[in-house]
């Protein structure tokens, strides 16, 4: 097992850990977690053998085999299959030396090469690579024809190569699409070693993980199950530890008081000494710092054209090559569509059309003259000024949006929500990290108050915490977002439509995100599936004309009776949109130390009147949002069912 004993580490002046002690058994699969800067690639680091240790102890079997993916790019003539065999450094080995029959080891040689399967390597190696996306022409194409992020895909293979005890993988799924991310994962699961794994795709971490070590407050605790185990566990923790810490803040509170009243009478004064030196024993509780250091909105666009736009019979390619052909497509405002499809299917190339920055091949694409598109490519970073600092990029594109209207404050707040605050949103760009980038990208598109969002792989070297600030900020979000991304759970929680790229078409795809790795592994079978629950579902019987006659009158009167309910659902959001202005306009009130003043005990009155009424029509207009939201689903369901 790896056993990490009164660990304590430094960078710099950075103290990552103090003291830290955990275990790690065989054959456990642990997802390593904790905020950014905290220690976990110092932790692999130390694994590793490249980073010294300031005290304690680690232990790691002397027999074990580790690999990890390098951080080097490879940019040389070797090939890629090549680069990828070089993972098993044995097999290498031995591959040399039984190519000398006459040297007197032969046979020795020979048979640890076929207990090896040593015969099978190459294809093997193969199936890595077309595991991770790679064609069968590339594999024998030189590293260096390949740009950097199928690079680091070779890398990944090179590690899998390797025939390992211990598996150290650190970001993984980066600059993979989705299906080498689901093929990854079902290589992992049957990884028979030891796994220790960062990564920021949550519902990666839940499929693979059976432990979580979480690093925090310079210590390293390891928690059973997966990452959303964890979540809830600690979540429980944190809650117990934030009443504890309230309730000592209280007993200090009135401690001091105690103190500050009586230290002066003579008749008090022992008792109050004495809860002076109770104050100076008492272990202090930390309060539950459990906030992302990110919480953005994205602002309102300032038209909401319907629709938005729209592409009939369309097609798309390049080079006179059609790619996607007989596109139906449309937009309104509040549409949330999850492009989904096989690795070089088109997802892009739909999306680069839906930009405008592709022209049809034929058909029709018509767009709102109101339309304002805020477009995140794969390589978006690539446009950032990297001499210039954040707040120098606000600076300018506010003065392309808005004439200069923002105040430097109004502009170092936002930078603020997406974590540029203080030198940061000063600091040249150049040197951050592709996180801090896509951030900062991010931030620019945002603030052009889009109507339309166009997401392509928008998390590319986002941690946690900021994948779910996107989540919830997309959520909020009053435009319409089309969104291609590997990470499940943000495609989950932002699409109520999926569109499935495959087989030179885009149609709707009639399953769930959870469903797509059934469908894709049909696909991939060389079946050819255009709709998953009509593969998945019992036939249904044939209707007589009577009953379908009578289904026809039952789904006319459901979309009659659809829409009241969806004036009812955007009357109810109106009114909550108004009524959350004023709440937070009397709370601002209320926030304000003067407003307790005894002059000002009528308006304080008000002022709480106010409050409660406010609160009290916010409740019922978000029951009303609530009740009709769900009798419209119900009947949407209904139509879809007897469709």
């Amino acid at each position: 097992m790896i056993q990490f004993d009164n660990l304590s580490i430094r960078r710099g002046e950075n103290l990552l850990f103090d003291g830290a002690s955990c275990q790690i058994h065989p054959g456990q699969k642990v997802g390593l977690t904790g905020a950014n800067g905290c220690g976990k690639s110092s932790l692999f680091a130390v694994l590793r053998n490249e980073l010294v240790i300031d005290n304690g102890d680690v232990k790691i079997p002397r027999d074990w085999v580790m690999a990890h993916v390098s951080q080097e790019a490879p940019g040389n003539e070797r090939l890629a299959i090549e680069h990828v065999l070089d993972g098993d450094e044995e097999w290498r080995d031995l591959d040399e030396k039984i190519k000398n029959p006459d040297h007197p080891r032969f046979l020795k040689f020979q048979s640890r090469y076929e207990e090896i399967d040593g015969y099978s390597a190459r294809s093997r190696a193969a199936q890595l690579l077309d595991g991770l996306g790679f064609k069968s022409a590339d594999i024998e194409k030189p590293a260096k024809e390949f740009s950097g992020g199928w690079r680091v895909r070779l890398n990944v293979a090179k590690a899998l190569m390797c025939r390992s005890d211990l598996l150290l993988l650190d970001e993984p799924t980066n600059h993979l699409d989705l299906d080498a991310v689901l093929w990854l994962e079902r290589w992992l699961k049957h990884y028979s070693g030891t796994l220790i794994l960062i990564a920021h795709d949550r519902d990666f971490l839940d499929q693979l993980t059976t432990h979580t070590l979480h690093i925090e407050n310079q210590k390293a605790k390891l928690y059973k199950g997966n990452y959303t185990a964890f979540e809830r566990i600690r979540s429980e923790q944190l809650a117990n530890l934030q009443s504890q810490f309230d309730k000592q803040q209280r007993e200090i509170a009135h401690m001091q008081d105690f103190v500050r009243r009586f230290r002066a009478k003579a008749t008090k004064a022992t008792q109050a000494q004495s809860r002076l030196k109770a104050l100076e024993k008492m272990e202090r509780i930390a309060p539950a710092h459990v906030d992302s250091p990110f919480s953005f909105s994205i602002p309102a666009p300032e038209k909401n054209p319907s629709p938005l736009l729209s592409l009939h019979d369309a097609s798309v390619g390049y080079n006179g090559s059609t790619i996607v052909e007989g596109i139906e497509f449309a937009m309104t405002p509040g549409d949330r569509v999850g492009l989904i499809g096989p690795n070089g299917a088109g997802k892009s190339t739909l999306i680069k059309l839906l930009a405008n920055e592709l022209k049809l091949s034929s058909g029709n694409y018509h767009s709102s003259k109101e339309i304002n598109i805020g477009y995140f490519a794969q390589h978006q970073i690539e446009q950032l000024q990297m001499e210039h600092s954040p707040m120098e990029h606000m600076v300018i594109l506010d003065r392309e949006c808005n004439n200069a209207q923002a105040t430097e404050n109004q502009l170092r707040r936002y930078l603020g929500s997406f974590g540029f605050s203080g030198t940061k949103a000063t600091s040249k760009v150049k040197p951050f990290s592709g996180g801090e980038k896509s951030r900062l990208a991010l931030a620019l598109i945002c603030y052009q108050r889009p109507n339309l969002l166009l997401l392509d792989e928008p998390t590319n070297h986002l941690d946690l915490e900021m994948r779910q600030a996107l989540a919830v900020a997309l959520q909020e979000y009053s435009g319409a977002v089309v969104l291609v991304s590997h990470d499940r759970h943000l495609l989950k929680v932002n699409s109520d439509k999926l569109i499935l790229v495959a087989n030179g078409r885009a149609t709707e795809f009639k399953g769930s995100v959870d469903d797509y790795p059934k469908w894709l592994v049909e696909h991939n079978r060389g079946e050819v599936v255009t709709d998953f629950k009509a593969n998945s579902d019992e036939k249904k019987p044939q209707k007589t004309a009577a009953a379908k006659k009578e289904q026809k009158r039952l789904d006319a009167e459901r979309r009659k009776q659809l829409q009241p309910l969806t004036s009812k659902i955007k009357r109810a959001e109106r009114v909550m949109e108004k009524l959350g202005v004023e709440k937070d306009d009397i709370e601002a009130k209320l926030a304000n130390t003067d407003i307790y003043t005894d002059e000002n005990k009528d308006a304080l009155k008000q002022l709480l009147a106010d409050q409660a009424y406010v609160q009290k029509e916010l409740d019922q207009a978000e029951a009303d949002w609530l009740a009709a939201s769900e009798e419209h689903e119900t009947l949407t369901a209904s139509l879809k069912e007897s469709a």
